[in-house]
């Protein structure tokens, strides 16, 4: 546990700060004000093609600081600024007491011997997903009939879902990211992905995952500036059971993106304790 511990501080404190002053002049003609002049994130959803338009730039909710304040550093530091993380950051099996979440016994006992990075020994880990979503960084939505985009500003790396009706690939190349394919169900956007490599980690505490994981996310935007993520994680070589996970988000009006690289700049590694 203190091994987990140690490198959960180490990715927070390699993560990016967060402030919400990008593009701060800018003034988002398309979105709903109140008569203040204030974005009214509790407008309708806009809609594109008949379906809810999830596009725009999103961030997960904070936790409550009495739920994660077990992982965060000495005096309250965090890490990120001023956004606290999503509990599931830390753990996709928080819900679960703790030795208790459904993994295999084999899998359990190499955690024990401590967490596997995800990638090569850095300060920078590779981004993976969920975790790439689940860190307190804004992602920006780009939404078109038959390709949805997903922006993160973190590493300043993308994804593309297709809802061209095309099928997953059959006998893919592994990847960090996998490969995705949607679908509307409802006003609910359903994201199939599969495809990984073994090397990824689901979260800050480092659970594992193999080549066999399935992620299911389902997206729905409640109201113009509240979305809900409906995460199911399927590795039958990993874990006995499927996990599903809900992370709320909440929209980051009249602001955009920055290019951020954790690389660059990065003095902390060489320092470290090996």
């Amino acid at each position: 546990m203190r091994n987990r511990i140690a490198l959960l501080l180490m990715l927070m404190v390699a993560a990016p700060i967060f402030v919400n002053a990008q593009w701060a002049i800018y003034h988002d003609p398309t979105i709903p004000r109140t008569k203040d002049g204030k974005p009214n994130l509790a407008a309708p959803a806009p809609r594109l093609n008949g379906k809810p338009d999830l596009s725009g730039i999103w961030i997960p909710e904070s936790a409550p600081l009495a739920e994660i304040g077990q992982f965060l550093l000495p005096g309250g530091i965090n890490g990120f600024g001023e956004e606290l993380p999503t509990k599931y950051f830390f753990s996709v099996f928080f819900d679960y007491p703790f030795g208790q979440e459904p993994m295999r016994p084999e899998v359990r006992a190499q955690l024990a011997k401590g967490p596997r990075p995800a990638g090569p020994p850095t300060l920078c880990p590779i981004p993976t997903i969920p975790l790439q979503g689940l860190v307190p960084e804004p992602f920006k939505i780009v939404q078109t009939p038959r390709l949805t985009m997903v922006l993160y500003e973190a590493e300043t790396v993308f994804r593309q879902i297709f809802s061209d009706g095309r099928a997953l690939p059959v006998d893919p190349t592994p990847s960090w990211l996998g490969y995705s394919v949607g679908k509307w169900m409802g006003d609910a956007f359903v994201v199939e992905t599969m495809g990984f490599n073994d090397k990824g980690v689901l979260d800050a505490m480092g659970h594992p995952h193999s080549e066999a994981l399935r992620l299911t996310e389902t997206f729905r935007r409640m109201d113009f500036g509240h979305m809900d993520m409906q995460i199911t994680i399927d590795d039958p070589k990993t874990y006995t059971k499927p996990v599903t996970i809900l992370v709320k988000h909440r929209l980051l009006p009249d602001t955009e993106l920055l290019e951020y690289f954790c690389h660059e700049n990065e003095q902390d590694e060489a320092h470290s304790p090996k």
